[in-house]
């Protein structure tokens, strides 16, 4: 595939966000992105969700194709010391798999140390995950585990909320999933003495790595 101009804007994501996400993703640098009106590129809609979900604790990181995916995820298992991973979508897993995956998969979400799924949109404007019991394979698994790591295609991206719920009806028409929710960062409350506090009902951590295409 030709190296072109979108491919250099999409490699900068990968530059973008260094003081917001921590290891394992140290070679990225933050940068703005203007939202007073919707972007109309899909390298500009990754740019701007990046840098809202890294606002709202939310750890980014853009992979050119699978194959980096399942090295970020190496890298990731490393640090977190992660051992047990949890994942129901049977489309996910074999297409991990194929990109050199080996670590396998932990029968049950209830004591696992993270979970992944997919989603069914990426909001831009308010960085959140669009999620449902079909693209999570469940309700609980993206809320279970401790570590929430999504995995998003570009064509994922959208600008706002009514484009996300656009996006569900043409893909399902009156047959909408069973449960729909917009997951915004890790979990945080801060009904306690007013002190923010992450993880009480929820993943602590919530990771997103987009690729150009997964499937």
């Amino acid at each position: 595939m030709p190296y072109n101009a979108k491919d250099r804007i999409l490699q900068k994501i990968k530059q973008a966000l260094t003081s917001s996400v921590p290891v394992p993703f140290p070679e990225h640098t933050q940068l703005s992105a203007e939202a007073v009106l919707p972007p109309q590129a899909d390298a500009d809609l990754a740019i701007l969700f990046a840098e809202q979900f890294t606002q709202i604790q939310g750890q980014f990181a853009y992979c050119i194709d699978i194959a980096e995916c399942v090295a970020q995820l190496n890298m990731l298992a490393e640090k977190k010391a992660i051992q047990k991973w949890y994942c129901s979508n049977a489309v996910i897993r074999t297409m991990l798999e194929s990109a050199g995956w080996n670590k396998g998969w932990h029968p049950t979400l209830a004591d696992c140390h993270a979970s992944i799924t997919g989603a069914e949109a990426l909001v831009a404007r308010t960085g959140s995950l669009l999620l449902s019991s079909t693209a999570s394979s469940g309700r609980t698994t993206s809320v279970y585990a401790p570590i929430h790591i999504c995995l998003a295609a570009e064509q994922q991206l959208v600008y706002d909320i009514a484009d996300a719920i656009q996006l569900l009806q043409q893909k399902y028409g009156q047959h909408l999933p069973s449960f729909i929710t917009l997951a915004s960062g890790p979990s945080r409350t801060a009904d306690i003495e007013k002190t923010l506090v992450t993880g009480v009902h929820g993943p602590k951590e919530v990771f997103c790595f987009l690729t150009e295409s997964l499937w």
